[in-house]
């Protein structure tokens, strides 16, 4: 599984990360998360908002911030 965390560093792309980091934990689960943070990148993956969450290259989240839960819920499907 690959996921993204899409944003240019504000207080709320961290938090996103770090819940996206304790959804998989809680899951028991392993993927390649990156943070994206270079503009250029961001333009490229078509993201126009942030943060943003994308999962194997699907725009799940965008715009803000999601708590543990929901992305637990997004990624157990």
């Amino acid at each position: 599984m690959e996921i993204k965390v899409i944003g240019t560093g504000c207080d709320k792309c961290d938090r996103l990360y770090e819940n996206t980091q304790e959804a998989l934990r809680n899951l028991g689960m392993e993927a390649n998360v990156e943070k994206v943070e270079d503009l250029v990148e961001i333009v490229k993956l078509g993201v126009m908002t942030s943060p943003s969450l994308m999962v194997d290259g699907k725009l799940l989240i965008r715009g803000r911030e999601a708590k543990t839960r929901e992305i637990e819920k997004l990624l157990s499907r």
